[in-house]
């Protein structure tokens, strides 16, 4: 419906309205821009270094892999004995420490112990091996079981029990047998084994590979436009009436692409996580809530995914303004779990959370960062996106948040430092990542359809594009959330 102007007391349906007048569209949009940069939380860690100047269709990039990399796999291994490095061997690396919650202790360690061949790297000989055991209830702490392995690296034949394995969240890491060596393995006797020795006559032995991938983002172009009359503007009570179009248009373009940003980054994160008990998000209930040991185990997984601590951030209107924040690394959350992050107590049974003012004062903050818990700052997103209705059963409960009956799953969405690119509604000094295209009523309108030229239009457009850079360092933490 195009925007009119009523008289007689009839509000129209922008509003109130009474005299007005049209000023310079260019300063609005300026000052629009400056005002959505303001509430932007996710493009604030764009890889600053990759963002184009220029708008294109698609963006490219390659990553090489690591020769000591477990993702870099290949068939062109070969051994110091010469012989070809199976591709299909499946390693699992367990961390030094595993603690579960008492509940779970007995089937976190019969599932370890389940179709495992144990790997005796000196030997060569695969057997079936129990390599896990359950301590008694509270030796890993309060509510938790410590279960001691005797082998740390396994091999498991069935691919099912390996993604059993890591579904239990229990830090472990897969490696699968390729042409790199020992690949990511921290296993001392993995490693020992798997030296590129040379004898005296050297021979084609040691033969490794390397890999890369094609990283691929596609742009898309978005828009809106609005429409109104001439007698809207020249009556309207508000003088500044096209400024606050002029800023609406924006910040709504603005929480637009924070919100496909959003959606990006949660389905592209690579580092996958759910709290509690639970197998799967559809069996969350009201006891799967984060808690401290949820994210020391996930800071661990980043740590072994080689995540930065450092992140860098554009914290101005330019794409060069750019500052680092040390030795931490960022988590988006929603306003729903901040009681759940205040009440939570660490390993010592303190208070686990620092309130941002307690420690603002020596760096940098980001944008609507609250506080911190061990190697995390919490940001809070007023639009943080959620899984609505896509837990367990909640009926009887009436102390979490749900949906139609079942638990409302909530992210804990944890971004590395260059993991990913996009594009935003950054400047460069002298043009911006939007057009606004602005007709008003007169010559530039009239024509058949409206010979009068009595109806203006204001059009905003716009290219949004993201690429995964590193989707290891993207992680996503899964949890219920208490009321």
């Amino acid at each position: 419906m195009t925007r009119q102007y009523n008289t007689g007391g009839t509000t129209s349906d922008v509003g109130t309205q009474g005299a007005g007048q049209l000023s310079g569209d260019f300063f609005y949009q300026k000052k629009a821009l400056i005002e959505a940069q303001k509430s932007q939380y996710f493009t604030q860690l764009a890889d600053v270094t990759s963002m184009p100047k220029n708008m294109g269709k698609k963006i490219k990039r390659y990553h090489y892999l690591p020769l000591l990399d477990a993702a870099n796999l290949n068939d062109q291994g070969i051994d110091a004995a010469g012989a070809t490095i199976l591709t299909t061997e499946q390693f699992v690396t367990f961390p030094e420490f595993i603690m579960v919650a008492n509940a779970s202790a007995a089937a976190a360690t019969a599932e370890i112990n389940d179709n495992i061949n144990a790997y005796n790297t000196v030997t060569g000989v695969k057997s079936a091996e129990v390599v896990a055991t359950a301590g008694a209830a509270e030796s890993g702490g309060t509510g938790l079981t410590r279960i001691t392995l005797t082998k740390r690296v396994v091999r498991y034949l069935n691919t099912t029990k390996t993604n059993a394995i890591l579904a239990r969240n229990l830090g472990a890491i897969v490696q699968a047998g390729s042409g790199n060596l020992y690949g990511s393995s921290k296993d001392i006797g993995t490693i020992s084994g798997k030296m590129p020795a040379l004898s005296e006559n050297g021979g084609r032995v040691n033969r490794v590979g390397f890999k890369r991938k094609e990283l691929e983002g596609t742009f898309e172009k978005f828009g809106f436009f609005d429409e109104y009359t001439q007698e809207s503007v020249d009556f309207d009570s508000d003088a500044d009436l096209m400024m606050h179009i002029n800023r609406e248009m924006v910040m709504g373009a603005n929480e637009i692409t924070e919100d496909a940003l959003q959606v990006d980054l949660l389905t592209g994160a690579s580092t996958v996580k759910i709290c509690g008990d639970a197998l799967t998000v559809q069996t969350m209930g009201e006891n799967d809530l984060v808690t401290y040991t949820d994210l020391m185990r996930l800071s661990i997984d980043l740590d072994n995914n080689r995540t930065p601590k450092h992140t860098t951030v554009i914290t101005g209107s330019r794409m060069v303004d750019t500052k680092t924040l040390p030795a931490c690394r960022v988590a988006y959350i929603g306003s729903e779990l901040l009681p759940t992050l205040k009440a939570m107590k660490d390993l010592h049974n303190n208070p686990a959370w620092i309130s941002a003012e307690k420690y603002a004062a020596g760096g940098t903050t980001l944008r609507g960062e609250e506080g911190a818990v061990d190697n995390f700052r919490f940001v809070v997103v007023p639009e943080m996106l959620k899984w609505s209705g896509a837990g367990a059963d909640a009926t009887g409960s009436s102390n979490s948040y749900e949906t139609n009956n079942r638990f409302d799953i909530f992210p804990i969405l944890v971004v590395g430092d260059e993991s990913f690119t996009t594009i935003g509604f950054q400047t460069d000094g002298k043009t911006v990542k939007f057009k606004i295209t602005h007709k008003k009523p007169g010559d530039a309108t009239a024509d058949r359809n409206d010979p009068y030229g009595e109806t203006g239009f204001m059009s905003i457009k716009w290219y949004y594009g993201f690429m995964l850079l590193r989707s290891e360092r993207i992680a996503v933490l899964k949890t219920v959330a208490r009321l």
